[in-house]
């Protein structure tokens, strides 16, 4: 039993690998993340940002920090900024649209932003901004355990930027944790079939991996193998979406894990950038690897793929 059930598993990822060859061929695209707050007004139990966190420095880049970092990532020819944050109302509406508004004008970069559940004329003055992506992973659509997980919110709402998001003209991604507490595989299997019920341009899929400061600090990290087989299961069924090599998977594997990834559907890999005063105290979870720019393109050459040089847009067919 044990033999039949590696030879599904092998026969799993391959599919997955072949599926990512036929629909995004063998380009990898990177991404520069800027993670210029570890602020956030939520509470969530498995994040080591969550409000109630007393043991973590907080820090703010300055508007100008920002887009002069952005402009040093786009000179090293990455073509895609990726602005994460937590849940942080210090950033108005109008300083946010300037941050983008300057990166588009001094870099001609894809800006993509990660910075959770925002009032809905944001979105919409980010995008005339000229925004082009935003990521709200749904973490899990089991109702109950979304509820737990997350005080004060609730999944319905979600849903309904995510349908917003895609209304006004983002390229929108989404994704799940692999591995949390009561998570079942029927859960799973719900993550993955939203993924392609939303049509998604792009999806962040990695392991639970516990932070010491907060309530689920003595659970178990999710499992490697079933991670990397709800990555292959997402990219058969989303066929083109751009899926990447998170840290977190990574992290679980440090030797090994993005190249496991990569060859089990995943196209994308995210160096961060983020000044090293300020990436010490941005710990969602414990462990975090640190990616550089240069690790990134010697993984990508030693999974026999080419970097991409253009700004990795969405492969979606769209009106």
């Amino acid at each position: 039993m044990e033999k039949e059930t590696f030879i599904f598993e092998q026969d799993l990822l391959q599919m997955a690998d072949r599926t990512r060859k036929k629909f995004c061929k063998d380009e990898v695209h990177l991404r520069g993340i800027i993670e210029f707050s570890n602020y956030c007004s939520r509470d969530c139990l498995y994040c080591g940002l969550r409000r109630d966190n007393k043991n973590i420095t907080r820090y703010r880049m300055k508007p100008g920090e920002i887009v002069g970092l952005a402009v040093k990532i786009a000179a090293q020819g990455v073509n895609t900024i990726v602005l994460q944050s937590g849940d942080d109302f210090y950033y108005t509406q109008k300083s946010l649209c300037k941050i983008i508004s300057q990166i588009k004008q001094k870099t001609g970069a894809a800006v993509t932003l990660s910075i959770g559940e925002r009032p809905l004329d944001d979105y919409q003055a980010f995008k005339d901004s000229g925004a082009d992506r935003y990521l709200l992973k749904h973490e899990t659509l089991n109702p109950a355990l979304y509820r737990i997980l997350h005080p004060g919110q609730n999944l319905k709402q979600r849903l309904k930027i995510l349908e917003y998001l895609k209304k006004i003209g983002f390229q929108v991604g989404s994704g799940n944790i692999v591995g949390l507490p009561n998570q079942s595989i029927k859960d799973l299997m719900r993550d993955v079939l939203l993924l392609k019920e939303l049509d998604v341009d792009m999806a962040g899929i990695g392991p639970f991996i516990p932070q010491k400061d907060t309530p689920l600090a003595d659970q178990p990290p999710g499992d490697l193998d079933l991670t990397l087989k709800v990555l292959a299961m997402a990219r058969i069924l989303t066929k083109n979406a751009h899926l990447p090599a998170t840290t977190a998977l990574a992290s679980l594997d440090r030797e090994s894990g993005y190249l496991r990834a990569l060859k089990s559907g995943a196209n994308v890999i995210m160096p961060d950038f983020t000044p090293a005063s300020y990436q010490i105290n941005y710990r969602i979870y414990d462990n975090k690897i640190d990616l550089s720019l240069k690790k990134a393109k010697q993984i990508i050459s030693k999974a026999g793929r080419t970097i991409s040089r253009g700004r990795g847009d969405s492969l979606k067919k769209r009106p």
